[in-house]
């Protein structure tokens, strides 16, 4: 059974092939095991210190590294990440402000009412009130209410209108209507 498998010295994530399959790995140039030859510069070299750095800068910043593109992906999931909590933050503030616009306003609104309060506990206030809105008098006093002068007609019309119930208003222009000749 020993001759039926062949066994091979291969180390562990090698390929089965035996090391065939992969590309030879270049050696840098002057390198002894090419031979000591040199290649020719893939660039022409450059004639001052300042341009070799600035071509070492570009290469050095156009190269994207693992380390990099890792970074550049937890940077976006970071910001991914608190985007919604910042929005969350921005509208909370935006209602606490309108919040207290609104109590500002509620506030000023009591006090106007406590002042109105104060006002009408008063006697002589609610006795002006009455005689300025609601026209009326103590029963021992004579008051009186001067109207302005209107022309006889009209006042004759409106004391009259205004001494009739409203089924009477109502009636009256019903009949109104009945008596206009028309459609």
């Amino acid at each position: 059974m020993e001759g039926s498998r062949p066994t091979s010295p291969l180390a562990p994530g090698d390929p089965p092939d035996g090391g065939a399959a992969r590309p030879p790995i270049p050696s840098a140039p002057g390198d002894p095991a090419d031979g000591g030859a040199t290649r020719p510069p893939i660039s022409p070299s450059p004639s001052s210190p300042a341009q070799a750095a600035a071509v070492v800068a570009v290469a050095r910043s156009t190269k994207l590294t693992g380390r990099a593109a890792l970074l550049a992906v937890v940077i976006c999931a970071i910001a991914l990440s608190l985007a919604y909590p910042v929005r969350e933050y921005i509208a909370q503030r935006q209602q606490i402000d309108q919040l207290l616009a609104q109590q500002q306003t509620m506030s000023a609104q009591v006090k106007a009412l406590q002042e109105q309060d104060a006002r009408l506990g008063q006697a002589w206030y609610v006795e002006q009130r009455a005689r300025d809105e609601l026209h009326m008098c103590f029963p021992d006093e004579r008051c009186y209410e001067v109207i302005p002068a209107q022309s006889a007609p009209s006042a004759a019309a409106g004391k009259r209108a205004a001494s009739d119930p409203w089924y009477a208003k109502l009636w009256e222009s019903v009949r109104r209507a009945d008596a206009t000749p028309g459609r």
